[in-house]
């Protein structure tokens, strides 16, 4: 392990708050609204959650932007201390609508979320008239005040009407899948990449239905900024995962990265560079209905291009000239 950086305490709060604050929102206020229903502020909770109703489809028609949150000073410290940067390879038109495959997932995400949801890196400066939507669990969109807050950073859900919405009203959309999905987060170790993409087609279906192009992207250093314990599958632990991901639809993954003081264990990730390459797109023809031929075809041109842009940035980026990506 290299040597890395002490961050300060702004910076460390600032950390945890990426992946503590969906806990906050729901273990803290969610009870809050609750209680107040009970005191002198009842309006308040009543009023938001008929809003809540009426607003309900919101999630699924395109979302709900705000350049205030995506420009919070709080992600640019997200960004310094690793730091994350993107790296563009092509030009993005506007006149199109695109569909982004997300590798790897990682423990958290960090490069997609800095990348994607905020303006900290400037994607609106590097991509001039797109518009980024990352997407995530649906459940999360039923769940007060969570929802609000996924939807201002321009996270949407990963439902097919949703997608399906925002690829079919209007262009200069972009979509980021995290293809590999929950089950990716357990192959998430340093010094590994492979990925889960051999049987994902759904997405390459979907774009072929709107003509939307594919765009692939590698992160460099997303798997290096945690440790895993990883459990045998014959292991009660990993039927534990296992269990816990059918009922709340991810992994209940054991993590760790460095503590507060200097060569300790603890929940802050290492301070490791982590670089996002979006490749160049790839154009699709618009197909209704397309065959399973059809399908399989533009995935293994997809999976071609996703081998091409890791090879051509892999050893820039600390992975070894004879490192290769792994389809699972």
């Amino acid at each position: 392990m290299p040597c890395l950086k002490q961050p300060t305490h702004f910076q460390s709060l600032i950390l945890l708050q990426w992946p503590l604050s969906y806990l906050a929102m729901f273990w803290i206020l969610q009870p809050l609204l609750i209680y107040l229903l009970f005191t002198s502020l009842w309006p308040l909770p009543v009023l938001y959650f008929i809003w809540f109703f009426l607003d309900w489809k919101t999630p699924e028609q395109g979302g709900r932007h705000s350049a205030w949150v995506r420009n919070w000073c709080a992600w640019t410290h997200l960004k310094n201390y690793f730091p994350i940067t993107i790296l563009k390879t092509k030009d993005l038109s506007p006149k199109h609508n695109y569909l982004m495959g997300v590798h790897p997932h990682g423990i958290l995400t960090f490069g997609a979320f800095c990348n994607f949801c905020t303006e900290a890196t400037g994607f609106s400066k590097i991509f001039p008239g797109i518009t980024p939507h990352l997407a995530t669990l649906s459940w999360f969109f039923k769940i007060p005040l969570v929802r609000e807050y996924l939807m201002a950073k321009g996270v949407c859900s990963v439902s097919q009407p949703a997608i399906d919405y925002l690829l079919s009203h209007g262009t200069g959309n972009l979509v980021g899948i995290v293809v590999g999905g929950v089950g990716e987060a357990l192959q998430s170790v340093p010094n590994t990449t492979t990925l889960i993409l051999q049987k994902r087609k759904g997405f390459v279906r979907t774009a072929l239905q709107h003509g939307a192009h594919l765009v692939p992207t590698f992160t460099f250093g997303e798997t290096e900024v945690y440790e895993q314990v990883l459990f045998h599958k014959d292991s009660w632990m990993y039927k534990f995962q296992s269990c816990f991901r059918s009922i709340f639809g991810f992994y209940f993954c054991i993590f760790y990265g460095r503590g507060f003081c200097q060569g300790s264990n603890g929940l802050l990730p290492y301070s490791l560079p982590i670089i996002t390459v979006v490749g160049e797109p790839l154009p699709l023809p618009k197909i209704e209905k397309p065959s399973r031929e059809v399908v399989d075809k533009y995935h293994a041109l997809y999976m071609d291009a996703l081998c091409k842009l890791f090879d051509q940035h892999k050893t820039q980026y600390g992975c070894s000239a004879t490192q290769k990506l792994l389809f699972m």
